[in-house]
């Protein structure tokens, strides 16, 4: 067994308890990137994808509260909520800076 990943004892169908592969989602990424297989490929693609959303919004913030408004109307929340929403996260963050140590 690789160091890759952590074994944990769960209870399978016949009841007894058995070391299982386990990995987060960092582990899991990491290893369908390295999987020689043409049936990985549209995975490497997402990741490549979401990677590549992920750092333009590090650099235009904008981009990711437009993603995060599309989140939630997709969800189905209305615009009222979400623009109630998004004024919360503000007022946090706000406050948050106000902390003195």
């Amino acid at each position: 067994m690789s160091d890759f990943f952590g074994q944990l004892k769960m209870q399978s169908s016949d009841g007894k308890f058995y070391k299982t592969d386990v990995a987060d989602v960092e582990q899991l990424f990491r290893l369908i990137q390295s999987i020689p297989s043409p049936k990985a490929e549209p995975f490497k693609l997402w990741l490549a994808e979401i990677a590549r959303k992920r750092l333009e919004e590090v650099d235009d913030p904008e981009k990711g509260i437009e993603r995060l408004m599309e989140y939630y109307h997709r969800k189905g929340y209305s615009v009222t909520w979400i623009n109630q929403r998004l004024k919360s996260i503000e007022v946090a963050k706000d406050s948050n800076s106000w902390h003195i140590d």
